[in-house]
């Protein structure tokens, strides 16, 4: 066998596995058609640590992967002035994004210090307008973090304005610290690529990932996996509309 039709296999197990997971759209478009698929966390660290098992299973399958970033986590590095800080934590996510074959996006609002006012929306509009997503994960709205809530409003506000015309699903990041009252809808087994999603958190040194919120990320996974018979997953919830105005 060829190592061509190997790699083909593998993408098309990966898309089939994603189907099945109910995290593709189905509605008139084939199992391996080409979507694009968004990300979007508050700060450096949180799409991957989210999902990263589920971009890069979305890679491998062919899909293009939009890591989105909120802000470039300028209060996240104790000592470091918020430059400092947004150009370490920048460069790690674009390590992250390397390692994840996903293409990174800032909407630049400021880490610690995010808004919700009608410029702010007005702003995330124009930048999902233009990425035209096929699908939208973000932040489960009930957490512990204001950032994390702000991206997730700013992302529902953006599906409701384009006639939710794309599939929307909610993420969990550190459950039962960040994360509070998630009861998933899907689950994405992540057992084939977990150690990828572990270099991917791994590459923002700046958070101390393996002593921070790496050892979190694995419980939940383990967890998760419990919940729905495999061996490691992540776990999201769907919004019931997300198939209004699908073609």
């Amino acid at each position: 066998m060829t190592k061509a039709v190997t790699s083909r296999r593998n993408i098309l197990r990966s898309a089939a596995l994603l189907a099945a997971a109910g995290l593709l759209p189905k509605q008139g478009r084939s199992e391996t058609q080409k979507r694009k698929v968004i990300v979007a966390g508050a700060h450096p660290d949180d799409p991957e640590s989210a999902c990263g098992g589920t971009m890069a299973l979305f890679a491998d399958a062919g899909h293009e992967v939009v890591s989105m970033y909120l802000t470039r986590g300028e209060a996240g590095i104790r000592g470091k002035s918020h430059e400092e800080a947004a150009r370490i934590r920048t460069a790690e996510a674009e390590e992250a994004c390397r390692i994840l074959n996903a293409r990174p996006v800032f909407l630049s609002q400021i880490d610690g210090a995010s808004e919700l006012n009608a410029a702010r929306y007005e702003q995330a509009l124009e930048v999902i307008r233009a990425e035209s997503p096929d699908i939208l994960i973000t932040h489960w709205p009930i957490d512990g973090h204001r950032d994390h809530r702000v991206m997730s409003m700013l992302m529902y506000d953006c599906w409701l304005k384009l006639g939710r015309r794309f599939e929307l699903y909610y993420f969990e990041v550190e459950s039962g610290r960040q994360t509070q009252h998630f009861h998933p809808t899907h689950y994405v087994d992540i057992t084939t690529v977990e150690d990828r999603k572990r270099k991917a958190c791994f590459a923002h040194r700046s958070q101390n990932p393996e002593a921070d919120f790496y050892p979190l990320h694995e419980q939940m996974h383990r967890f998760r996996g419990m919940e729905s018979g495999y061996k490691l997953a992540e776990a999201f919830v769907r919004h019931v509309q997300s198939d209004h105005g699908l073609l």
